[in-house]
């Protein structure tokens, strides 16, 4: 983390002194000292949130804005000026082109960094599904579910108006059932407070089903006593059961209509990389019927091709956790580098994974990959 902070830096150092000894040459000294204010508060924030915990989240969104509305502008244009310079070096006037188009480059992305910082984030969206297999019962033909994940509550605080208005978008599509898969809080139950009158008003026949996520269970903060995140997880989990959530920790649920049923299958985070891996899915299949028509309730994407394509016949999971890193362009996200599976449906033979990119986010910024409502229909042909 050290080693990222430092060369962020100094690729900002760099960026300040090109267009404040190039750019701006001919511009006043007070102007120019404007313009390294942010460059200072970053420092500043950087350096605070290198000495521990307190007010972390706020200093990290800080930390964020200043990257996303003004180095990566200054950034972007350091980068095109100095290509107009080397094409200059054989056709003299591209410098200035080059620099007229580093400016409206850097504009742009101020613009739409901007944009992802104060509208983005709330402009809610409702992707449509269909899931279509011979296996779905007959009488669960055109059974609607709604998925949510990723809501990173804590951060609505600053918009809490936001978290009503997603209430009643799912209400309004009147569901079968809702399913909520993972990461509930940014890292302290208390983030849930405020809100659990809102989300206890989620309405769907068959009632709302979660699991837990990495950040729900309280990690991501300093505790004076190691047995804190546990206990902050605990409390998290009873404000679910508040709200009339069933929460699944390595179980099933059966959704029965007449004969025929459903199997809802939840797991503990199943995390990859660095993130907590408390999952059992064979101790949360026991007792499920073979033949039934499986859903598997697993934040992390990774899950599926690790263990649940392998080693079972689920056929389909619903997954949250990338946010596809909050910005997607056209069909292309960065988390794709990190994620085979970051965003939208795939499929292994009869197997199907959908992975949401999330309502919420733990930073309030979203460009391009919207905070995302998922209404998946079941549907069986011929029915």
């Amino acid at each position: 983390m050290v080693s990222i902070i430092l060369i962020l830096l100094a690729v900002l150092i760099f960026s300040d002194c090109y267009v404040i000894f190039g750019a701006m040459r001919d511009v006043s000294w007070w102007l120019k000292g404007l313009f390294l204010l942010p460059t200072l508060a970053l420092g500043v924030v950087l350096g605070r949130m290198s000495l521990g915990h307190d007010y972390r989240m706020m200093l990290f969104n800080i930390a964020f804005w200043i990257i996303a509305c003004y180095v990566f502008p200054v950034v972007i244009f350091t980068l095109v000026s100095l290509i107009g310079k080397g094409v200059g070096l054989f056709w003299p006037p591209a410098s200035h082109i080059f620099n007229a188009l580093a400016l409206v480059t850097a504009g742009g992305c101020l613009c739409m960094s901007a944009y992802g910082s104060v509208f983005g984030w709330r402009r809610l969206t409702v992707d449509r599904i269909t899931i279509n297999s011979p296996k779905i019962p007959v009488a669960f033909d055109d059974y609607k579910i709604v998925q949510l994940s990723d809501f990173h509550i804590g951060t609505y605080a600053l918009s809490p108006g936001a978290v009503r208005k997603i209430v009643d978008r799912v209400n309004s599509l009147d569901p079968d059932l809702i399913v909520f898969t993972g990461d509930l809080v940014n890292s302290d139950p208390a983030e849930v407070e405020e809100f659990v009158g809102e989300l206890s008003r989620l309405k769907a026949r068959d009632g709302v089903l979660s699991v837990l996520g990495n950040h729900d269970y309280c990690l991501y903060r300093e505790y004076k006593a190691p047995d804190n995140p546990v206990k902050a997880c605990a409390r998290l989990r009873d404000k679910e059961r508040k709200m009339g959530w069933r929460l699944l920790l390595n179980e099933s649920a059966v959704i029965t209509r007449g004969s025929d049923t459903l199997a809802i299958i939840g797991v503990e985070n199943a995390g990859s990389r660095n993130f907590p891996d408390r999952s059992d899915l064979k101790g949360a299949m026991e007792g499920v019927d073979s033949v039934a028509f499986k859903i598997l309730l697993s934040h992390d994407p990774s899950h599926w091709e690790r263990e649940v394509v392998p080693d079972t016949d689920i056929d389909l999971t619903l997954s949250g956790h990338t946010h596809a890193m909050q910005l997607k362009i056209g069909g292309w996200s960065p988390s794709k580098w990190i994620y085979p599976e970051w965003g939208g449906l795939y499929d292994d033979g009869a197997q199907k994974l959908y992975v949401s990119t999330g309502v919420g986010e733990n930073i309030p910024f979203r460009l391009g990959a919207w905070p995302q409502i998922v209404l998946l229909t079941l549907n069986r042909p011929g029915v």
